[in-house]
């Protein structure tokens, strides 16, 4: 106890009598005072420290750990009692744990741990910087307050200055009379941010991480913008219950849109949101989104209720669920696991009229999907219902699909056994739907599909043959137009894989590569079966593509077996960085060669193809330079001597925040059609090729962004959707304007207007239209991505 008694002993030392003997130099005193010096000193003799280790400094403290901490002071001079009271003045610091007190002079009484500081007093309190003239705080409580002070806000950056604070306690405090503003303070007298609120009151809360204020009036660019008598807004990025930001649009079907959405924070895994929307045209739409995350299962739930829609005279709706879930099973390993997908409207012109509704409900075809799936070993198996809400068009009509009620299935897949690869699935279906439509027997279907592998695998190439058989067993509900009221069908196919692979060490354009030769050869014969007479529940034709090429049916789905004697030939060639196998470029070709004609069609009156060369498919990639990409696929027809299909496309982003793409898209008798995309800083054209200005960065140095996207029909000369948009850094705000157009069908469009202003780290006004964008620019990037909680020890003084 002698060192702790001595460093007391100092107190009564004036600094005038030591500068005598010391020189002239500043004595800075280390006090450790009583309630937290002697927790060290009440360590029994013997007894070790504990010390613990860390990766990171300590964020937070706890109030337990806060109530032993040692307090730190240093001044010029320092008087006062040991264990009662201590005078510092001249540059006086006080310190403890995350606190820092700073001022010309600081009394504090140890007794009733209060803090009296005046003249040029800092407060620095978890990164949180107060400023001003006279400080009066209990370092215990943190119950205080502080006189004309400016202050610094860590979290969002924000600043500002008051009449005076009210320190309730360590997490909440009330300013009186304030001002608030992210943008940075910039010299001189008359600097005037771009964005301020002022208010009456505006209180703190740290430990919800939210501010409100009372009597507040937001300014932009020195115009009144928004007096509003009471709002909330996050002082950091963490979720909060409150009104949110109103929501301000204009659309040629709506009209003028006002949206005043309402958040509610239930707890850390379940939120809601409210969104009443009037709409001039249309009325009062009433939104809602209920999410919750469990530790088994998870979900969201919408619900939109218009109960009087001006436009068509009728009461509109629209629901959807979400839900994944997983379900304990002691006769399944890892559980059952339940998804929910269902989507219901009101009636069929509801995709029309709400456009920017969410994308699984502004679809002509709504799925309602429930399935409980489950595996055990080398078991997978699934029970399925699936039923659809088809919205007709009167002008544009769709054959709706089968609704399956219910679907039961089962797989089997067992690898490398003795050198073969089984698989064997199992399905039943139940088949429904409007027969009117379909011109369609309702029925059931059971179908089995075995298959047998061997792969042999080496270095330089591989050889699969494959057998598979397919049986399958149909009942109808009526009887099809031969009479039969059941169908059978078995079928074997035979396929042989294989292919080989070439490297070689080269250089091209002064570069460094390995190229690769990699010719395939695929062969499948399936024998004929007529089957025109059975019903189409979920066969389609595939895609004619490189990776459909070498597929052993023609189509999707198992309604379809296409009869197959057939070999397919193709050769790829890539270039790859032998350092990081990154593809640099890429060239393909494929081609058929029927042996016989394939009779099996989707549809009876479709054309077999006949036997002879297939269309030629060539592809082609250039990645070169990471900032430049280019691709393409053509399908050309040798007889003919004409493309049948093609597509090409480019993309360039030389850095952040731009990027170019194009896109050409060709189907011969059918559709040409141009896509252009940007996101690009209009400051680059003349000459400003800085990068974006970081959150608070310097004021009035704002960059233009230009953002947009065109998809032109070059066949009906026309613009089928469009966005054409600008954004505005200012660094403290950012702002919007966005011009969309979507066609919703052949005949009529719907044409948008979403304007934003963001108060970087306070609020967000207008609507906004970062979906859009993100939805129809590839590579497109928001100017404000939130950079995560910055650290106390970031604004550590």
């Amino acid at each position: 106890m002698r060192v702790v008694q001595m460093r007391f002993l100092m107190l009564d030392m004036p600094v005038s009598h030591a500068a005598a003997h010391v020189g002239p130099l500043r004595l800075s005193v280390l006090v450790t005072l009583l309630q937290s010096a002697l927790v060290g000193a009440q360590q029994a003799p013997d007894e070790p420290l504990n010390l613990k280790m860390s990766l990171v400094l300590q964020e937070q403290i706890s109030a337990e750990t806060r109530s032993r901490l040692p307090s730190f002071v240093a001044a010029d001079r320092l008087t006062g009692r040991p264990d009662l009271e201590t005078v510092l003045e001249g540059k006086a610091v006080l310190r403890r744990g995350d606190t820092v007190i700073k001022a010309d002079r600081l009394e504090y009484d140890q007794t009733t741990e209060l803090a009296k500081a005046r003249g040029h007093v800092l407060i620095n309190r978890a990164g949180n910087v107060y400023e001003g003239p006279l400080l009066e705080l209990r370092l215990d409580t943190f119950a205080g307050f502080f006189d004309q002070p400016t202050y610094h806000f860590l979290l969002n950056n924000a600043h500002g200055q008051a009449d005076r604070v009210d320190f309730l306690d360590e997490q909440r405090a009330v300013i009186h009379n304030a001002t608030f503003t992210t943008c940075p303070r910039l010299p001189g007298p008359s600097w005037m941010p771009d964005w301020i609120l002022k208010a009456s009151t505006i209180s703190l809360d740290q430990e919800e991480d939210v501010g409100t204020a009372t009597g507040a009036l937001l300014s932009f660019k020195g115009v009144p913008l928004l007096p509003v008598p009471y709002i909330s807004f996050p002082l950091s990025d963490q979720r909060k219950s409150g009104v949110m930001p109103p929501s301000i649009g204009l659309d040629t079907v709506n009209g003028s849109e006002l949206s005043v959405p309402y958040y509610w924070n239930i707890a850390p895994n379940r939120d809601a949101t409210f969104t009443p929307t009037l709409m001039s045209k249309r009325g009062v739409n009433l939104g809602t989104e209920f999410r919750y995350l469990e530790r088994s299962f998870s979900g969201t739930a919408q619900f939109d209720w218009m109960p009087a829609d001006q436009l068509r005279d009728s009461t509109r709706w629209a629901a959807k669920l979400n839900h994944q879930g997983r379900i304990d099973s002691a006769w399944t390993r890892n559980g059952a696991t339940l998804n929910l997908s269902l989507n219901r409207v009101s009636d069929d012109n509801y995709w029309r009229d709400f456009s920017r509704t969410d994308d699984s409900l502004t679809q002509r075809l709504l799925a309602n999907d429930a399935t409980l799936s489950w595996g055990n070993g080398a078991w997978n198996s699934m029970v399925r219902t699936l039923k659809w809400q088809t919205l007709q068009d009167d002008a544009a009509p769709i054959v709706p699909p089968y609704d399956r009620l219910p679907q039961l299935s089962t797989r089997y897949a067992r690898n490398n056994l003795a050198g073969f690869n089984y698989a064997f699935n199992a399905d039943y279906t139940r088949f429904k739907s409007d027969t009117t439509l379909t011109n369609q027997a309702n029925g059931q279907r059971a179908f089995g599909v075995m298959q047998a592998s061997y792969p042999i695998t080496q270095a330089a190439g591989y050889l699969t043959p494959k057998l598979q058989l397919h049986a399958t067993q149909y009942q109808f509900e009526t009887p099809l137009s031969n009479g039969d009221t059941a169908a059978r069908r078995m079928l074997p196919t035979f396929s042989l894989d294989s292919g080989l692979v070439y490297e070689r060490d080269t250089r091209l354009f002064d570069r460094s590569l390995r190229q690769t030769l990699e010719p395939r050869a695929f062969y499948v014969f399936t024998p004929y079966s007529d089957q025109s007479l059975l019903p189409n529940y979920d066969s389609g034709t595939n895609d004619f593509n490189l990776s459909t090429i070498f597929a052993e049916n023609a189509f999707v789905g198992n309604d379809r077996i296409s009869d197959s004697n057939l070999l397919t030939l193709g050769v790829t060639s890539r270039f790859l960085d032998p350092a990081t196998g990154a593809e640099a470029a890429r060239i393909g070709v494929a081609q058929r060669l029927l042996f016989r004609d394939q009779n099996v069609t989707l549809q009876p009156s479709d054309l077999p193809l006949a036997e002879g060369l297939s269309d030629m498919l060539f592809s082609g990639a250039i990645n070169w330079d990471p900032r430049w990409g280019f691709e393409g696929t053509v399908q050309f027809n040798p007889s003919t001597e004409k493309t049948v299909r093609s597509t090409l496309s480019a993309r360039y982003s030389p850095g952040s925040y731009r990027t170019l793409s194009a896109a050409y898209r060709f189907q011969r008798e059918s559709s040409e059609q141009l896509d252009v995309a940007w996101q690009w800083p209009l400051n680059d054209l003349w000459g400003d090729r800085g990068q974006k200005l970081a959150p608070g960065q310097g004021q009035g140095e704002g960059r233009w962004y230009s953002v947009g996207r065109f998809n032109y029909s070059l066949n009906e000369r026309q613009l089928v959707n469009g966005v054409l948009g600008f954004e505005y850094d200012a660094g403290c705000w950012l702002g919007r304007i966005v011009l969309e157009r979507m066609q919703t069908s052949s005949t009529s469009a719907t044409q948008s207007i979403m304007f934003q202003l963001e108060f970087v780290g306070f609020s967000r006004l207008g609507v906004d239209p970062l979906k859009s964008l993100k939805d129809n620019i590839p590579g497109y990037q928001n100017l404000r991505v939130p950079a995560g909680m910055p650290s106390r020890f970031s604004n550590y003084d």
